[in-house]
């Protein structure tokens, strides 16, 4: 089952993830964003984890952080 991580939460994920892995949210978002088209929430971020070896809470707050911006790409 699925975490549910408030907003304060998520935007303290994001800003932990460059120091933890390396890499920019920017890029990260550019790396899904070139990835295979998958769908489904859960198996972007197991694609996530496994392709690039980041941990569950990682890949799931770029994930979720990728699809917030996609749907705000939408109404603009």
């Amino acid at each position: 089952m699925s975490q549910v991580f408030s907003e304060e939460t998520h935007r303290n994920m994001l800003a932990r993830i460059p120091h933890c892995t390396g890499r920019e949210v920017s890029d990260w978002l550019r790396t899904v964003d070139e990835g295979p088209a998958l769908f489904r929430f859960e198996e972007k971020v197991s694609w996530l984890r496994h392709e690039h070896n980041l941990a569950y809470g990682h890949a799931k707050a770029i994930i979720h952080e990728y699809d917030l911006r996609r749907a705000a790409r939408r109404y603009f």
